[in-house]
């Protein structure tokens, strides 16, 4: 089942990928954003409660199709690309295993423990 879901986060990375190269942005920014979400762990420098909390919000798929479907009614390009930064890194993420997070410690998610 593993491998299934891998391949499954695989997918929907591509379409991320796909959905970037519509907008009239450079490659680089891609490749430069890909890893702002992780900017979310900062924090667990205030608990594991928040920690959870900012690293759920910025790693929640349903919040990133949201923005892009909201920056494509309202032909705005900036937050189309804000929706597809996080849904592509939301899927990579967990294609490495990386879920969502539980309050009880960072190692903790919805995929199982991290390093188990």
């Amino acid at each position: 089942m593993k491998t299934v879901i891998k391949l499954e986060e695989l997918a929907l990375f591509v379409l991320g990928i796909y959905l970037f190269s519509l907008l009239n942005f450079q490659w680089w920014w891609f490749l430069v954003l890909i890893l702002a979400p992780d900017l979310s762990m900062i924090g667990y420098a205030f608990g594991n409660k928040a920690g959870a909390f900012f690293y759920n919000v910025f790693h929640h798929k349903g919040l990133a199709v949201l923005l892009y479907i909201t920056g494509c009614y309202l032909q705005m390009q900036t937050l189309q690309l804000i929706g597809i930064i996080l849904f592509s890194h939301s899927a990579m993420d967990r294609i490495f295993g990386y879920g969502l997070k539980y309050e009880k410690g960072f190692k903790y998610t919805h995929l199982g423990e991290i390093g188990k």
